[in-house]
């Protein structure tokens, strides 16, 4: 054994369990067809590509081809309501899927469910799963995550599918790679990161304030000070000498872009129309108790009770908004805000959590069919993978979450849509840091992630033949 051959033996690549395409779609566009090719050859991959770059075909195809190739059936698993639009999709691209949400086959090959309703299926029965949005992993409780990966990883083909990963979120790749048999999270922690005492956390604590308090125009400063923070989780660190190493290994199962332009290919249809980002500022019509004038809430404690007493003006205000003609979709985060918002706003309906499943998923046909003009809900009821490009406007208030605030401007914001879109957002005054704080997270994970796709592109290019090292036999107590 040679230098080479020790050094391939030591790398974190996962190898490849899976076979060519037997079958490839017209439909797709050239960067899909690669995403699909390079899936069906590792035979357990994860794709994370953002919204409206056409997951859906792509995981269709995956499956029509494990389908084929085995003679096997594939499940795919959506969010609530996310079913039946793959059904829809499927039937448009002449795939044969079937529904179902008790645990039948119904006589087809591939089988759509949704996650609730897993736990009816065996896994027995099937060659094949595909997880969409799978980033929804980490929302569940922990026994119905490891309900999800116990199912998975009795099956020799998975695909996770799902709308770019946070780019600091370690945990959904931690996730990720346990559900499809790589390492679990707990081992990838041991092996690219490393633990920081209570001065280190401190450090990059100050490090965080900087990223936020940095001069806006100067952007190749920012950014480079956003990816280093981007490498620390809590209380671990990605090793400095191990970024090339973590992101090759994470580069071997999975791919992630924005555009078609990050894996190499043309963006022609795939440019978004004009995204317009509107802050309200309200102005209270009374101090809270004890103060002259209003003052920012401090804590979660304050904020949430900001929320509570500022309810109806801001209800009245974001029901104003949508007095027009238009589609719109609403945010709320409260139960009281969604049942005083159906009640204030003209054709409109609330999903929230205590509407009935088959109830949920009619009102979603109603508004993506047009038949509802407004649509009044919680980003982690309907926050994932639904297609609603026939919507240009999105009223939302403040939220801590970026990423309950990028997938719900997403719904309406994504490839396929013909129209500019206007989001507004909407704080009080005792709400200005939630609203700061949601601008700057949006600020940073962009960054981060341009620098994130740039590192794991780099990682895939990175070939140890290129390297120049000696030809050197190994001693065999290191074999």
């Amino acid at each position: 054994m040679d230098y080479r051959e020790f050094l391939h033996r030591k790398m974190h690549d996962t190898s490849m369990n899976g076979f060519e395409p037997v079958w490839m779609p017209d439909f797709l566009f050239p960067f899909q067809k690669s995403l699909v090719e390079w899936a069906l050859l590792k035979g357990r991959a994860a794709v994370f590509a953002d919204c409206g770059l056409g997951k859906t075909p792509i995981q269709l195809t995956w499956a029509e081809n494990i389908a084929r190739k085995t003679g096997g059936r594939v499940l795919v698993v959506t969010p609530l309501a996310v079913s039946r639009q793959t059904e829809r999709e499927a039937e448009k691209f002449g795939i044969d899927v079937r529904r179902s949400r008790d645990g039948s086959l119904n006589g087809s090959n591939i089988v759509v469910t949704n996650y609730e309703r897993l736990h009816y299926f065996d896994a027995s029965d099937f060659v094949a799963v595909v997880c969409d949005e799978s980033s929804i992993l980490k929302s569940f409780t922990g026994a119905i995550r490891k309900q999800i990966t116990r199912f998975m990883n009795k099956l020799p083909y998975r695909l996770l599918c799902t709308a770019t990963a946070a780019p600091n979120d370690y945990v959904e790749l931690g996730t990720s790679s346990e559900a499809l048999g790589e390492l679990p999270h707990s081992e990838m922690l041991k092996k690219f990161f490393r633990q920081l005492d209570d001065k280190g956390q401190k450090r990059e604590r100050s490090k965080q304030e900087e990223a936020e308090t940095v001069i806006a125009h100067d952007n190749n400063y920012f950014q480079k000070l956003a990816y280093r923070v981007a490498q620390t989780i809590g209380q671990w660190r990605l090793k400095h000498h191990a970024v090339l190493s973590f992101w090759r290994w994470v580069a071997s199962w999975a791919r992630a872009c924005r555009m078609p332009s990050d894996l190499g290919f043309d963006d022609n249809g795939f440019v978004l129309p004009e995204l317009s980002e509107r802050d309200h500022i309200i102005k209270p019509q009374t101090p809270k108790d004890g103060f002259l004038f209003n003052v920012p809430a401090f804590g979660m404690q304050e904020e949430r009770e900001e929320r509570k007493r500022t309810l109806t003006q801001r209800c009245d205000y974001a029901s104003s908004l949508v007095n027009h003609n238009r589609p719109a979709v609403v945010w709320c985060q409260m139960n009281a805000e969604g049942d005083l918002l159906e009640k204030t706003i003209q054709d409109s309906r609330q999903i929230a959590g205590r509407t009935p499943d088959e109830e949920k998923e009619e009102l979603y046909d109603a508004f993506a069919s047009g038949e509802l003009r407004v649509l009044v809900t919680k980003s982690k009821i309907a926050g994932w993978g639904l297609n609603w490009q026939h919507c240009s406007h999105v009223v939302t208030f403040a939220t801590h979450s970026y990423e309950q605030y990028y997938q719900s401007v997403r719904r309406c914001y994504r490839f396929g849509q013909k129209n500019p879109v206007t989001v507004d957002a909407i704080a009080t005054e005792g709400e200005v840091r939630v609203l700061a704080n949601m601008r700057s997270k949006a600020e940073k994970a962009a960054a981060m992630f341009d620098y994130l796709v740039k590192e794991m592109n780099n990682a895939t290019k990175v070939d140890i033949e290129n390297n120049h090292v000696n030809q050197t036999e190994v001693p065999k107590w290191l074999s």
